[in-house]
């Protein structure tokens, strides 16, 4: 009888302890090991532009980050940055290597291996051109050599591939027709073929726009073509499977947007609050 009180009050005991509980206890896997790790692993490109980049102390810096860092103190963590490649960040089955990355378009095709808590940035594409570029409109581009990061937007908008299809977004107007696209591991890396001159390797590329004035204010022998192409929401990306995972993000995010965090860092950045479609 002692043993069956013993049982009773234990299971009594368990019961009252998991309703004092706070919400994210029976958090899921990811979540989970973000709680008991407090540590928050972030994917992000080295050469992002003021997205991320590594700065003068060989750190890593830039918008993105400093968003990155204050999810991590909501949640506790201290942020740990990987820097795979796009390429494998965007294949997804990360396998535990990292729990988020800070920025990607929330394509219908991309959320069959992603989840988007929350939707906080939108980065207008744009074409640039060399300085000596005798184009003076978008459609000076057909039949031109445009360079672009493989697996982006902006390479599947000069293949007339992309589909917008992110909440809210608008019909896309192709306005020039390359007659070759080249695809490069990185936009710096198109930046560099691009500034060696006009039609040398390449006759213009495509990008966000932030990373096109960056490397203008880098001096850079560049200069933008016509206005934005289009313009497209930065998600943040997680594996799918973790609702709690999910709701936090947003709920962190959500913070930082009603007091004013986001904007703040956009304009610190950028100089240009784009936390708000452009």
């Amino acid at each position: 009888m002692i043993k069956l009180i013993s049982i009773f009050a234990a299971a009594a005991s368990l019961a009252a302890a998991s309703l004092a509980l706070p919400a994210w206890a029976n958090a899921g896997t990811v979540l989970d090991k973000v709680l008991a790790t407090k540590t928050l692993k972030v994917a992000v490109g080295t050469d992002w532009g003021k997205l991320s980049f590594l700065n003068d102390k060989h750190e890593l810096d830039g918008f993105g980050v400093e968003v990155s860092k204050r999810i991590a103190q909501r949640l506790g963590a201290q942020v740990q940055f990987v820097t795979p490649s796009w390429d494998v960040i965007a294949a997804g089955k990360w396998e535990g290597r990292w729990d988020m990355t800070i920025q990607m378009t929330p394509t219908n095709a991309r959320a069959e291996k992603f989840d988007f808590p929350v939707e906080y940035f939108w980065a207008p594409t744009i074409a640039i051109v060399h300085k000596d570029s005798k184009a003076t409109k978008l459609s000076d581009l057909d039949g031109k050599v445009v360079g672009v990061a493989a697996n982006t937007d902006s390479a599947f908008y000069v293949n007339h591939k992309l589909t917008p299809d992110w909440k809210g977004a608008k019909p896309i107007q192709y306005q020039f027709m390359p007659g070759e696209v080249k695809t490069y591991e990185s936009t710096n890396v198109a930046f560099d073929d691009l500034r060696l001159g006009d039609g040398l390797r390449l006759d213009a590329v495509v990008t966000d726009k932030t990373m096109a004035l960056d490397a203008i204010e880098a001096g850079y022998p560049l200069k933008l073509l016509g206005g934005n192409l289009y313009s497209s929401p930065g998600a943040i990306a997680i594996e799918p499977g973790d609702k709690e995972f999910s709701s936090r993000i947003a709920a962190a995010i959500k913070d930082m947007n009603d007091d004013g965090t986001l904007s703040k860092l956009s304009t610190k950045w950028y100089g240009v609050d784009y936390t708000v479609e452009q």
